[in-house]
């Protein structure tokens, strides 16, 4: 019977990896995979790194979109073999400082060859899946010595309207 337990202990000891992620890394790899499958157009393996009621805040400002909405926009893209490359340069991840540490927010820097630098911003809930996207945004960083011809620009286009 001993032998049994010894045995038994090495099993559940040897599958136990050496170096458990942390919630930083299980959420950096959510949001890694989530640009992975976007860049891959692969719809299914993209909304599923999403809650059932995500929001998606896209860089106009009507673009506010449930996750059914978002699907919508972004499923006859997928369907074609379009998806969108963002590369992360840069990542802050912080974690509610509560009890269940269940709830994440972040902030990245972005590369794009369509747009050049992004920035997403969102929130991320430990579900019994996993790490998952509750919101995200993505913005264009204007600099501030371009911002006031930059926002004029965008007023005088909401005034035409």
């Amino acid at each position: 019977m001993r032998r049994i337990g010894l045995a038994f202990a090495f099993f559940v000891l040897a599958a136990v990896p050496a170096h458990a992620a942390t919630p930083e890394e299980q959420i950096s790899a959510t949001l890694d995979a989530l640009h992975a499958a976007a860049a891959k157009a692969d719809g299914p393996a993209y909304f599923a790194l999403y809650t059932p009621d995500a929001v998606f805040i896209g860089t106009d400002a009507s673009e506010r979109w449930d996750i059914a909405a978002f699907k919508a926009y972004a499923g006859p893209f997928f369907a074609k073999g379009q998806g969108w490359t963002y590369v992360p340069r840069e990542r802050h991840i912080t974690i509610a400082p509560i009890a269940c540490r269940c709830v994440a927010w972040f902030d990245e820097l972005l590369d794009s060859a369509s747009y050049g630098a992004s920035r997403g911003t969102g929130a991320l809930v430990l579900t019994p899946d996993g790490w998952k996207v509750s919101q995200y945004a993505l913005t264009f960083p204007i600099p501030n010595d371009l911002a006031r011809d930059m926002t004029a620009k965008i007023k005088a286009f909401e005034a035409g309207k």
